[in-house]
Order: structure tokens, then sequence, then C-alpha cells
């Protein structure tokens, strides 16, 4: 069978709920055609999966329509999964192009995004096994590469806020692979082929080996935001607006990254997230879950200065200062003097804290204002109500 072409809206918007009426029929809470890279040995292996447009929660007629063009491709759709994964063909996109008829004209720039995919499939020779469409229909541990990418994606277009969708078992379904500029080679078929590829000099120049593609291989960023060092930013890493990546000891890892214009010249760690206007000093270190901070995700407030070399493994809040090669852990021993324990409780009137002058570190998580510091002579870490305005350079930004 297939989709006779939709004279008008109201028609378009009929074939809509006649196919949400379908027995069974579950609205997908994400969708999107990609086109894959697949095994240079194992054809059925996908390496990777590009998506040129990404929908969360969003465009629910679309994800109707191409539901309805796989069906009268001869599809059997599964609903009762998290995921549903299949690849398309040439009688898919002209059932699509049946049903989107009366946008096809109007499917440029940021309009139907859906149908300039569409349209652009449509012009393709042969489809064969390079594209493929992904539902989700939970927001589940992914079983597929398809699965992870239009996460990973999600994340990095800030279509879901960070730390805001399940992640787990990625790295079990995603291969490792040697990736040349975009495209990933199978490591077997690069050891199987190693000899006459290095004796013709067509051995590839690998850029990284990894499971994990580069930020920039899949995302747009804003037009003032700077990455300096491709290699610095992994695809699932969220950069606002505004955001300067330098290179050096910078690294913003998957699901972590910045909420607003940062100056980024040390690492954030998976999970980490850093406010606008803050300042991550050359070489320092936000800890990610599994390296120090005991399950604990790590919040950098707004207008906070992380001071070069220096390792936090302590959400800190606004307007605070970690002197530079300063380490603060959930257990550090911090000495505060009961002058500034008193300014430190003003600028924090809802915080519960003891009048003593030793505090762990864990005490004091999330709060505004804390200039953290050592004493040279003794190695203290002392804590003191900051003075100091962390402002970054606008022009920068």
């Amino acid at each position: 069978m297939a989709i006779n072409t939709v004279a008008n809206t109201d028609e378009f918007k009929k074939l809509v709920e006649e196919t949400k009426a379908i027995e069974g029929y579950r609205e997908p809470i994400a969708f999107g055609i990609a086109r894959v890279d697949r095994g240079q040995l194992n054809v059925e292996s996908v390496l990777q999966a590009n998506y040129a447009v990404v929908n969360w929660n969003e465009n629910f007629g679309s994800a109707a329509v191409f539901i309805r063009s796989l069906i009268e491709a001869g599809a059997d759709v599964d609903f009762s999964g998290d995921e549903f994964v299949i690849t398309i063909n040439d009688r898919f996109v002209d059932n699509a192009m049946a049903a989107f008829a009366p946008y096809l004209v109007e499917a440029t720039g940021d309009a139907h995004r859906n149908v300039q995919v569409v349209k652009a499939l449509a012009n393709q020779e042969d489809i064969g096994k390079d594209y493929r469409i992904c539902f989700l229909f939970s927001d589940s541990a992914a079983k597929s590469v398809e699965a992870v990418y239009l996460k990973l994606n999600a994340l990095s277009l800030a279509k879901v806020p960070l730390r805001g969708i399940v992640l787990d078992g990625a790295f079990g379904v995603l291969p490792n692979v040697a990736w040349v500029t975009s495209r990933p080679f199978e490591l077997n078929y690069l050891r199987e082929n190693e000899i006459e590829m290095k004796i013709n000099g067509t051995y590839p120049n690998i850029d990284s080996v990894d499971k994990f593609p580069r930020y920039l291989q899949h995302v747009i960023p804003a037009d003032n935001t700077r990455i300096l060092d491709s290699s610095k930013v992994r695809m699932g890493a969220q950069l606002a607006p505004g955001t300067t990546v330098m290179p050096g000891a910078s690294y913003i890892n998957f699901n972590a990254g910045t909420l607003g214009p940062v100056m980024v010249e040390g690492r954030i760690s998976s999970s980490a997230i850093v406010g606008s206007g803050s300042d991550v000093g050359g070489g320092a270190s936000i800890l990610g879950v599994l390296s120090g901070t005991d399950g604990n995700p790590i919040s950098i407030g707004e207008n906070t200065l992380l001071g070069a070399n220096s390792v936090t493994g302590l959400p800190l809040g606004n307007a605070c200062i970690l002197d530079a090669g300063i380490t603060i852990l959930e257990g550090t021993k911090i000495i505060i003097s009961s002058e500034e324990l008193e300014k430190i409780k003003a600028a924090n009137p809802e915080a519960k804290l003891d009048s003593k002058d030793i505090f762990k570190a864990v005490e004091l998580q999330g709060l505004d204002g804390i200039h953290y510091r050592q004493n040279s002579l003794t190695g203290e870490i002392i804590a003191r109500r900051s003075t100091r305005e962390v402002k970054l350079n606008t022009e920068l930004h």
C-alpha cells in the first residue's frame, strides 16, 4: 500500500489522527532519521549514527507520519519496547513525501525541518542501508547505537537538560573505533589490512580511538561559542552560547557542560555543570561522579573562579573562589575564623552552620561567596568570605 498525496493541511491532520488511532500506537518521546556508518568488515554493525534533525518531546505529527510511512511500506512497527529502530527504504520516502505534500514548498530554513530531511532523502539516488529511523518510547537504557546517538545529540543540542536523561549502559552499546576525521573505522579492519595499507600509503591518519566522536563532528555551536581544539569537547557535552574552550589542559566530557558564558581552560568531567560567568582556570579539574565525589554530581555556581590546577570534588555556589593548586574534597578539613564564619552565614541565610572552627568541606557544599585558600606556612585549608568579583572579559565571550 501507499499513502495518497495529501492535498491540504486538513487532510494532513486527518492522516495524523488516523495514525494515532492505530491499535497499540504509542507517541514517541524522541525520534529522528540518521545516516549510519557501518562496519567495514561487519556491515550489520553500526559504528555511528549522524542525525540531521533530532526531535525530543516535539513534532508529534511528523512522528505519526513517519510511523504511517513505515507501515504503508510494509514494516512491522513494534510499539511494545522502549525503542524501535529500522532501516528505511525508497517506499518509506515516497510515502512521507506524499504525506508532507502541503509543506514541501515552505520547508526551508528553520521551517518544517523533518520535511526537509525527507526532501533531502528523496534526492538521494539509492538510500540502501545507510539510513535508519529511531523511535524512543521511554527514557530507558539505550539498546542500540542509534538510540545512544539520539540521546547524545539531544544533550548537545540542549533539547534535554544535563543529567536529565538516562545514559546507563551507553558505553557498553557503542563500539570502540578509530576516528579518521568524522569517519569511524573498525579496529579489526585496520589490523587485517595494515600491511597492504601501509605499503600502498593508504593507512589513515587516525585522530583518536574512542567510543564517542567529537562534539563538532555532529553539532554546530552558537555564533559566540569558541572551541579552539575540536578534541577538547566530547559528543554529548552541552555548551551554552558564549562558552570558550581553550586548548591545552581543557576538556568537557559527555553529559557535562556550561549554562552560560564560561571560560574553560580546565577539565569538566562527566555530570559536572558550570554556571554562567564562571572561569575554570588552566589545568583545573571538576571531578565526575566516578572520580572522587562519592557519586555526588558537581555543580559550579555563577561567577565562580577555579584557580589554575585546582581540584574540586565539591559543589560550589555563586561567586566562590578556589585558589590555584588547592584540592577540595568532601572530607577536606576547612578552618574558618569566627569573624569570617559570621560573614559566610550572612551571605547564606538559609545555611545551618554550627559555630565551630573546623568544618568538613561537605558541610559547605553549594554555599555562595566563599574563598578557599591555603595557609602557605601551615598548609591548612582556610575559608573566608569572598571579597572579589569574578568577571569574564566580555570581548572574549
